[in-house]
């Protein structure tokens, strides 16, 4: 049979994602950070874009005289562009464009030749960062992510959870815990024994040594794991500023060891690893502006309102949009002059938008999440990414985009919005979802009730019975839960049966 090359026609309908879409998106997912340093390229490649530096000093001092003001005054900063061509109006006679392309008009006898396009180039579109691309596949993971990745699978309750992101958080790229603990459990609004307990779980974690408060405790914790610390090596712990001095006389009498065990324990101290977060990749501290501020109102009423500051401050030049589109002569430069065009007023409507998600996304993130604010973690409520799109009538890869990197500053602290959402597993029967915590409950009191060697239950029939429960879940995420939850697995559940009889 001879291949041959031919041409078909075909008509059919799909999804298409522009590329002024696919900016969108790339919007709503950038932190403040990210949108600020996409913005200042958007500046440099397209003329037509401004940054607004009028004084906004009396928008200042109204948001001062009313802090708890909606936040719909936050977004007069991202405005439609023909609200900005009024305000072009008032401009002085050269505009920002004008000055910042050097095509300012002379004083007297201009002669109006034509705008030179030649070296400019394209505006504002959405290009493929192949460059980011590149940076994401050699990603190394940080220790914070690492930490993160293990508290995801320790079987913590939402209220252990929730303060074991806040403590992970607050670990150096050393591994070191800088918090006050005192400090955490006031912002949080919980015991003190509830910190340590979760504490004393993520010193189990990897690399062992983390989430140590000093020296003392992350070497403590090495030899504990070596099954090597004994009250001569707590005695030698209690004195490191003897081993500093090198008065190894003065060791020996408060370790009680003579010369030969006091070196071998100096040389097992060698061994070990002052700073046990030092192998994971690190990244550049960078500060943590909210992108939503949460405050009090009167009658207990939570105020959700933008972070101004946070929001770029742009404007479309009109002026110069007429003055540069009346020079352009060729296809070419007139072309130029209305993608310019176009993809400025499609950024500003993009920012407008994303301004109006996250606000919409973060108000029923508050609303769900009450309880907390006012009470506590003890009071943190499950809560998934479904819950919050349905109320709002967004999709949940919205809702996934909206809270990924922005953050927001409660009377509790300032928290990544992904904080106030707890895992849940869905129903067979299509009711309401099931908490992660309630799942692994059922698990534990599954295996608890095997009195026999008859009675194991392997993961499979966990599964089962948990589906005839309602609970729809997959054999890996029993397995998951089981091992968080330090059970072993059903043959040696059932050797440990058959050794006790």
């Amino acid at each position: 049979m001879a291949l041959a090359a031919r041409l078909e026609l075909r008509q059919g309908q799909g999804l298409v994602i522009t590329p002024q879409l696919q900016q969108a998106i790339k919007l709503l997912q950038m932190s403040n950070m990210e949108l600020e340093a996409f913005v200042e390229a958007e500046l440099e490649r397209n003329p037509l874009l401004q940054r607004d530096e009028r004084d906004s000093e009396p928008e200042r001092e109204a948001a001062d005289e009313a802090p708890a003001a909606s936040a719909d005054s936050a977004l007069d900063r991202v405005d439609d562009a023909g609200a900005r061509a009024e305000l072009d109006a008032a401009h002085d006679e050269v505009s920002p464009g004008e000055r910042a392309t050097g095509d300012a008009p002379e004083p007297a006898g201009d002669a109006g030749g034509a705008v030179d396009w030649s070296r400019a180039g394209k505006g504002g579109g959405f290009d493929g960062d192949l460059e980011g691309l590149e940076g994401a596949l050699v990603h190394e993971k940080t220790l914070s992510e690492h930490l993160h990745d293990q508290a995801a699978v320790a079987g913590f309750t939402p209220a252990e959870g929730a303060v074991a992101g806040v403590l992970i958080d607050s670990v150096d790229e050393g591994g070191y815990l800088r918090v006050d603990l005192d400090e955490v459990a006031e912002r949080l609004g919980c015991e003190m024994a509830l910190i340590e307990r979760v504490l004393s779980v993520l010193h189990g974690f990897e690399p062992v040594g983390v989430c140590a408060r000093d020296v003392r405790e992350c070497l403590m914790l090495q030899l504990k794991d070596r099954n090597r610390y004994d009250p001569a090596m707590a005695a030698l712990l209690d004195n490191l500023q003897l081993l500093a001095r090198r008065d190894l006389t003065a060791l020996r009498r408060v370790c009680g060891v003579d010369d030969e065990d006091l070196r071998e324990m100096i040389a097992e101290l060698k061994g070990l690893t002052p700073r046990p977060g030092a192998a994971f990749g690190g990244e550049p501290a960078q500060p943590v502006a909210p992108d939503v501020f949460v405050r009090e109102g009167p009658g207990g009423l939570w105020h959700v309102e933008l972070n101004g500051e946070t929001l770029p401050r742009l404007l479309v030049d009109q002026r110069y949009h007429a003055h540069v589109s009346g020079k352009a002569r060729s296809d070419q430069e007139k072309t130029f002059v209305a993608d310019c065009l176009a993809q400025a007023n499609w950024l500003m409507k993009s920012l407008d938008q994303r301004a109006k998600t996250i606000l919409k996304v973060s108000s029923e993130i508050v609303r769900q999440q009450d309880a907390f604010l006012a009470y506590g973690v003890e009071h943190l409520r499950p809560l998934n990414l479904k819950t919050v799109a349905e109320a709002i009538g967004m999709h949940e890869s919205t809702v996934s985009r909206v809270t990924s990197n922005k953050y927001m500053a409660t009377p509790r602290g300032v928290f990544e919005m992904k904080f106030f959402f707890t895992s849940a597993i869905a129903s067979s029967e299509g009711g309401e979802a099931h908490s992660a915590e309630s799942v692994r409950h059922k698990i534990r009191q599954l295996i608890d009730a095997e009195a026999r060697e008859e009675d194991v239950h392997s993961d499979d029939r966990i599964v089962e019975i948990l589906k005839e429960a309602g609970v729809d879940i997959a054999r890996r995420t029993v397995a998951k839960y089981r091992e968080a939850m330090r059970i072993p697995s059903s043959v040696e559940r059932r050797r440990m049966l058959k050794e006790a009889v």
